[in-house]
């Protein structure tokens, strides 16, 4: 393994949460610390936002309020090489690999979408601490119609994957309820599968739970148009939730805009006991041993 400081962090691109406005990126205060260990499930550490660009930092002051462990994302090939190598390097972090759903379009227009999946294989299987393949699967929000079937050939690639290696699948789902549930049935769902930012209704939640899923909630679920998710949060089973800050994106209330990482997760726990009406402690430990479930066991 190379180690992760050769390889560069990328800037944090613009998306739609920002509004044109100049962004705020101080560092949010660190919250209080939780009562029990939490995970943080969906990380981008290789995307810098911020003053941060040693992934020790960020892995640091998690720590200091109680989120101990991170699974890293890499959702294109430089960023599934240095997911790989991070997992190597951190004992506090897992990886996951695979090709974001809208990276798959560019792949398949440049006749490049099977290389690109072998490499994918082939990080999967480099070190024993990457336990996923993701994020994969659809998102209708960004792709143009012309993009589809190649991001849909290159989620059924990920699911056989995922279920030929034995990993946890982390499927990304954007405006796409119907269609990734569809392609889930046709392939059938691997035996470990997370919905990542979970963005449906407590009926879409039901769904995804009848086929094996856990749901991970994100600082989406602290926003205040975010009802239909809190209703999916109210009735998950308690052995089926997860929390996760993709950051550096979807910073929760109160500093929505300004940098995430993964010591923001408080923020979100809180609100989520909150929402269940429910100890925060007893779903931290709750939260936490559904994350080792969901990824194949402790790290």
């Amino acid at each position: 393994m190379s180690g992760t400081q050769d390889r560069p962090l990328r800037e944090r691109a613009a998306t739609e949460e920002t509004t044109g406005a100049r962004r705020d990126r101080e560092r949010p205060p660190a919250p209080e610390p939780l009562p029990h260990p939490v995970v943080d499930n969906h990380c981008h550490l290789d995307i810098a936002d911020g003053d941060w660009v040693d992934p020790a930092a960020a892995i640091e002051a998690a720590r200091a309020v109680n989120v101990t462990r991170i699974v890293q994302i890499g959702c294109d090939l430089p960023g599934a090489r240095w997911a790989v190598d991070a997992a190597a390097t951190h004992d506090a972090l897992i990886a996951g690999v695979a090709l974001h759903p809208n990276e798959a379009p560019k792949l398949a227009a440049a006749g490049s979408l099977d290389d690109a999946m072998a490499e994918i294989e082939r990080l999967a299987q480099a070190h024993d601490k990457v336990r996923a393949v993701g994020e994969t699967g659809l998102d209708h929000f960004r792709t143009s119609p012309e993009g589809l079937a190649a991001q849909e050939d290159s989620f059924r690639r990920h699911i056989d994957l995922a279920k030929r290696l034995d990993k946890t699948l982390v499927i990304h789902d954007r405006d796409a309820h119907a269609d990734v549930l569809r392609v889930l049935d046709e392939e059938g769902a691997p035996q470990r599968w997370v919905m990542h930012c979970f963005s449906g209704d407590a009926a879409f939640a039901r769904a995804c739970l009848d086929r094996g899923a856990h749901l991970s909630f994100a600082g989406t679920v602290t926003f205040k148009n975010a009802d239909p998710q809190r209703g999916a949060l109210a009735m998950a089973p308690q052995d089926r939730i997860l929390v996760e800050t993709d950051a550096p994106y979807l910073t929760p209330v109160p500093y929505r805009g300004r940098p995430n990482a993964s010591y923001l997760v408080p923020h979100t726990m809180r609100l989520m006991a909150e929402v269940r009406g429910g100890d925060l402690g007893e779903l931290c430990a709750a939260v936490d041993a559904n994350t080792e479930r969901a990824f194949g066991g402790t790290w």
